[in-house]
């Protein structure tokens, strides 16, 4: 099962990260450490800290690096003294429980023209990114991080794209979704072992995991009207096993992309 995460509190805003439209910054924490912020009040709302927080520790099930994830207590004093009227507003948006992710001191971005991976490796990633129709892994933005020799990911806000979809959007199977995205995946030319990948998935990532990953989600990031956070932590459960059990055709997907790319 996977394992309860921390739950820290901001001490000193350090600086705002202006990556995107998330506007996430780079704080202290009670614990001393920095953290990269994920803000509950930012564009796509607590969606994207659900999806944040699914997929890292889905990647992490699956042995892949990813920092440590936590959830992470903003005070509501600190949207009073902030300046700048932009991220004064997203602060008080996000007053309570957001998520963040250990800041990765000196690490560099990964690019894939200088620094090789394993094709084992690249498959799990390309794997994860199917199951989890995540979209933001492409050369123009890799989302991973090269840091003491070794490759993290971050980033995994965009993925699960279809919850931002209709009220019903876990009822239709997982496995009819198609990702025409893993075209213009960063590491697809290298992910040459992904009936491996597929196999070690299915073994690590168990129904009783999967559950367990969906549960670590906070009853406040579970804001559908109408609907109780049991019933909204279902729907994801359901959508990634369905999505699991036809992980063939996503599998197949990216093999046919492949030839195109190398």
């Amino acid at each position: 099962m996977p394992p309860a995460l921390r739950t820290v509190h901001v001490t000193r805003y350090v600086a705002p990260l202006r990556e995107g439209g998330s506007l996430p910054a780079l704080v202290e924490a009670d614990d001393g450490f920095l953290y990269v912020l994920k803000f509950r009040g930012a564009g796509q709302g607590p969606k994207a800290l659900i999806a944040e927080l699914i997929v890292g520790e889905l990647a992490r099930a699956l042995g892949l690096r990813v920092p440590e994830l936590v959830f992470m207590e903003l005070s509501e004093a600190f949207g009073r003294t902030e300046p700048d009227e932009e991220i004064q507003d997203l602060l008080q948006a996000s007053t309570g429980l957001n998520l963040a992710l250990h800041y990765l001191s000196g690490a560099s971005t990964f690019d894939p023209l200088v620094t090789t991976i394993s094709p084992e490796e690249a498959s799990r990633i390309v794997w994860l990114d199917a199951l989890t129709l995540n979209v933001d892994r492409t050369a123009r933005n890799t989302n991973l991080l090269f840091w003491h020799q070794e490759l993290w990911l971050i980033d995994h806000g965009a993925a699960l794209y279809v919850h931002h979809t209709a009220p019903d959007w876990a009822e239709r199977p997982g496995g009819q979704r198609r990702f025409l995205q893993v075209k213009d995946h960063v590491l697809l030319p290298q992910a040459t072992a992904l009936a491996a990948a597929d196999a070690e998935g299915h073994a690590r990532l168990t129904p009783d995991l999967i559950e367990g990953i969906v549960a670590l989600v906070p009853d406040a990031w579970l804001t559908e009207p109408g609907r109780p956070p049991a019933a909204q932590r279902a729907d994801y459960g359901r959508f990634l096993t369905s999505r699991l059990a036809d992980s063939h055709l996503f599998v197949q997907e990216a093999d046919a992309a492949r030839p195109g790319l190398v």
